[in-house]
């Protein structure tokens, strides 16, 4: 592989992990606000080896307004069902409002019932849909 193609499959991995960070965040937001059991949960999930700067873009995003159509249009083809696990595990499933988000990202990601619900099996969490 050269340099070119490197770079660009680099770039392409940053893209997708940043959706993905996107994802946890807004998920934690979906209640109106990411409380500090949140912030902790997506801080740890990056190691120990977080930067200043990773932690202050981090921070950043927690403070910006939650936009589903902005996150769902963002995704990549072949990324929706984890964009759409990452979300659902940033959030203890506790609130109508984080129901209500994961429903809509769902539909904005083009996952039917069967699917989300498959997914909240797989991590051992509350099913969407009955």
């Amino acid at each position: 592989m050269n340099n070119f193609q490197s770079d660009i499959n680099r770039e392409e991995a940053n893209q997708q992990a940043l959706i993905l960070v996107r994802a946890m965040i807004d998920a934690a937001k979906a209640d109106g606000q990411v409380d500090e059991q949140e912030q902790q949960k997506i801080l740890q999930g990056f190691g120990t080896d977080i930067t200043e700067e990773e932690t202050a873009f981090l921070l950043k995003e927690m403070s910006r307004p939650v936009d589903i159509n902005d996150l769902v249009s963002q995704v990549p083809d072949g990324m929706e069902h984890q964009v759409y696990l990452m979300s659902l595990t940033a959030i203890d499933l506790d609130t109508n409002p984080e129901a209500e988000y994961l429903h809509q990202l769902a539909q904005g990601l083009g996952l039917d019932a069967d699917t989300v619900n498959a997914i909240h099996d797989q991590v051992g969490a509350s099913r969407l849909y009955n």
